[in-house]
C-alpha cells in the first residue's frame, strides 16, 4: 500500500492507496491562514504526521506495510525539496528529509497539477486521450500536457508554471511578484473573492456562493462576475489551445463544484469569440474525473519520464 498527500492552498489531504489506485481511508484538515508564520512549515509537517498516524492507527496498518508516500503540492520542487510554492509561501524547504524523521521509506515530491494529470491519465478522463491539456484550477492555476502519449516535462524543475502566464500587461500583482498573471485573473479563488468583494461578505462559504450564483434576485450582479471572469478564463485557455493544440482539456480542482455554472459558458465563449489560430475547433472540455482525489492518486504513480 502507498500514501498520498495533497499539499493545497488551504488544505492538505491524505489517502491510502492499494494497488488498485483506490484510495480506501482519507483524512484531510484545513491549514492555519497564516502562511506567513516562521513555524508554518514546522505546523505543516506536524499536520502531515497527525494525519497519517491517525489513518494507520484506524485501519490498524502499521508502517511498514507502506512502501512509498508520495506528496503533491502546487509550486517547484526538487526530489527533495519544495524550491518555490508561492501560494504557500514556501521557499527552500527540505519537507522530504522532515517526514523521512517520523516515517524512514521512500517519499516522492511532485508538483500537483502533474500528479493530478498521472492520475488522471491512468484512471480517469485523459485516459483514451494521447494529447491532451490538464488544468487545476483552485488557489492558483497549475497545468500539464500531454502530446503523442507522453507527458511533457520542463527541463529543469517539476511542473509547467501555466498559472504565470502573462494575459494582462501591467495588470494585478501576482504573489509571484509579476504582474497580470493568469491565475490572479482566473483563479477559483479570484472567482470568489470577487463575489465576496460584490457583496461585502468576506466570510462567504463555498454553498453560499454556489446558492448566490443561481439566485434570480441577484442574476445582473452575478452575470457580470461571471462573465468577466470567463472572459478572462477564455484568454488563457485560448493561449495554450493555440500552442499545444489538444484533442481535449480537462479541468480539475474547486473549478469542479461550479461546472454545472461556468463550464457551458466557458465553451461558449471560445466558440463565439475569434480567439483560436486557423479557425481550428474547440477541443472537448471536461471536468477531471477523479475530482480532488486526483492529486492523492497522481502523487504515487510510480511514473517514469
Amino acid at each position: 500500500m502507498k500514501i498520498g498527500i495533497d499539499i493545497g492552498g488551504s488544505h492538505v489531504a491524505i489517502g491510502l492507496i492499494n494497488g488498485n489506485g483506490k484510495i480506501i481511508a482519507k483524512e484531510d484538515q484545513d491549514l492555519n491562514n497564516d502562511l506567513r508564520s516562521k513555524d508554518y512549515c514546522k505546523k505543516l509537517v506536524n499536520t502531515i504526521i497527525e494525519l497519517i498516524t491517525k489513518i494507520l492507527e484506524e485501519k490498524k496498518i502499521d508502517i511498514k506495510e507502506i512502501r512509498l508516500i508520495g506528496i503533491a503540492i502546487p509550486g517547484t520542487v526538487s526530489e527533495t525539496h519544495i524550491i518555490k510554492a508561492k501560494n504557500l509561501h514556501i521557499k527552500d524547504f527540505n519537507i522530504v528529509s522532515e517526514i523521512n524523521k517520523y516515517f524512514n521509506i521512500p517519499i516522492v515530491l511532485r508538483n500537483d497539477a502533474k500528479c493530478a494529470a498521472i492520475a488522471e491519465k491512468e484512471y480517469g478522463s485523459l485516459k483514451k486521450y494521447d494529447d491532451a491539456l490538464f488544468l487545476t484550477i483552485g488557489t492558483g492555476i497549475g497545468g500539464a500536457v500531454y502530446l503523442g502519449g507522453k507527458l511533457l516535462k520542463p527541463k529543469k524543475y517539476e511542473g509547467f508554471e501555466i498559472g504565470h502566464m502573462v494575459i494582462k500587461k501591467d495588470g494585478i500583482k501576482c504573489n509571484c511578484g509579476r504582474k497580470g498573471c493568469f491565475e490572479k485573473y482566473a483563479s477559483m479563488k479570484t472567482f470568489k473573492d470577487r463575489i465576496q468583494n460584490k457583496f461585502n461578505n468576506k466570510n462567504l462559504t463555498g454553498k453560499e456562493i454556489k446558492e448566490l450564483l443561481t439566485d434570480k434576485y441577484y442574476q445582473k450582479e452575478i452575470e457580470e462576475i461571471i462573465d468577466e471572469y470567463i472572459e478572462d478564463l477564455s484568454i488563457g485557455l485560448a493561449n495554450l489551445i493555440n500552442i499545444f493544440e489538444p484533442e481535449v482539456i480537462s479541468i480539475g480542482g474547486g473549478f469542479v463544484h461550479f461546472k454545472d455554472i461556468l463550464l457551458e459558458k466557458l465553451v461558449n465563449k471560445l466558440n463565439k469569440e475569434d480567439m483560436l489560430f486557423n479557425n481550428q475547433a474547440v477541443p472537448k472540455i471536461i471536468t477531471a474525473k477523479l475530482k480532488n482525489d486526483a492529486g492523492i492518486v497522481g502523487s504515487v504513480i510510480e511514473y517514469k519520464d
